[in-house]
């Protein structure tokens, strides 16, 4: 009803409050508003007038601090404008003082269970006004400061996070660079051993890629058939130790020139070891292992069946395959079908059966690594 809000202690002086708050009134009754305009501008605040939820509802924002909502409204009523409020994003927080004349315990549930956080009876009491309103400014003050706090927290975090991934992405960069400077290194240095055997880089690539197609074959986890991929060709390392009187020489080996030659498996390792590196101590592995066979005559430990390390057994089958269809000082190359009758009878005296059933199941697979890399 149009002038409904009776004021009480008109002459009662006014506490202007330190730091003005935007108070948002919906009431259907002019009047009604500017009393509610002229008692909030009192007491310091900056009212926001409003004579129904469709005016009201593009003025909701972050900056309102507080609604007081008229209850019977013609169009909608108190209760459901409430409960709208409630649903909006980013406001559903704001105070909302009901202003009513219904006095009845059941109009107070409602208004409670609709989001009112309190309502005051018409007329309205100054006193009673200020003091509802102080007590949810002061928790809007709080809502508002920890919500502050959140996104400055969430802000710092951001930033912080990015710089980290940025530090991160630095820093996995920096290892890519020095892992590709180091596997470089390695491969130029096993292609040094091999030149000097009069061996090519082709070999190197050929036999790396049947180490790591077994590995694969045989079940490895792919960080581990990596490892077999790039040091394998660190095998024969140690030939740079061996002379070339003996490396390169186009005849049988003398039995003193043959334990020279055999040196070359320890020369690696020695070259390779104690390293903290991983690449080289799997590559150190392969160095000292790669002669060794299954029946345990093999050097330079002669170590018998699983006891000679898996990659070692795994570089074994590669190697002696790359080496029968390769030429050398010694010999030309043999045909694929030969070389395969010579492994084929170290089926369990030079060879591990098992992998070398994985080599011939897949051969298909070795045949395209050996024309993909032809020696030039």
């Amino acid at each position: 009803m149009q002038g409904d809000i009776l004021l009480s202690h008109i002459g009662e002086r006014l506490v202007i409050v330190d730091t003005p708050k935007r108070i948002l009134a919906i009431d259907d009754e002019r009047i009604n508003l500017r009393v509610i305009g002229g008692l909030l501008r009192n007491l310091g605040h900056e009212p926001i007038l409003t004579e129904s939820f469709a005016e009201a509802q593009p003025l909701l924002d972050a900056s309102i601090d507080l609604v007081l909502l008229d209850v019977m409204m013609p169009e909608t009523d108190g209760f459901t404008v409430a409960r709208h409020i409630r649903e909006m994003p980013g406001v559903s927080d704001v105070p909302i003082i009901m202003v009513t004349a219904l006095t009845s315990k059941q109009d107070r549930l409602k208004a409670v269970e609709a989001g009112a956080n309190d309502f005051i009876s018409k007329p309205i009491d100054l006193t009673e006004l200020r003091v509802r309103m102080g007590s949810l400014l002061k928790m809007k003050e709080s809502q508002d400061e920890v919500k502050r706090y959140q996104a400055e927290l969430e802000e710092m975090v951001a930033v912080r996070t990015s710089a980290l991934k940025m530090a991160l992405d630095n820093v996995q960069e920096s290892q890519r660079t020095i892992l590709a400077a180091h596997l470089e290194t390695i491969h130029r240095l096993a292609s040094a051993a091999e030149f000097k055997d009069e061996e090519t880089a082709d070999h190197i690539q050929r036999m790396s890629r049947y180490c790591a197609l077994l590995a694969a074959r045989l079940g490895l986890p792919d960080a581990e058939v990596d490892l077999v991929l790039q040091a394998s060709p660190m095998h024969d390392i140690g030939k740079i130790g061996i002379p070339d009187s003996i490396l390169l020489k186009p005849a049988k080996l003398t039995p003193d020139e043959w334990e020279i030659m055999k040196r070359h498996t320890i020369y690696g390792a020695r070259i390779l070891g104690e390293s903290n590196f991983e690449l080289l101590r799997v590559g150190e592995i392969i160095a000292m292992s790669h002669h060794e066979k299954w029946d345990g005559s093999g050097y330079p430990k002669g170590l018998v069946g699983e006891d000679i390390p898996l990659y070692g057994r795994i570089c074994a089958v590669a190697d002696v395959f790359d080496a029968l269809t390769s030429r050398r000082p010694y010999k030309e190359a043999f045909s694929n079908e030969k070389s395969l009758d010579i492994m084929r009878a170290g089926r369990g005296s030079h060879f591990d059966p098992r992998i070398l059933d994985v080599f011939f199941h897949d051969f298909d697979r070795v045949e395209e690594i050996q024309r993909e890399f032809v020696d030039s």
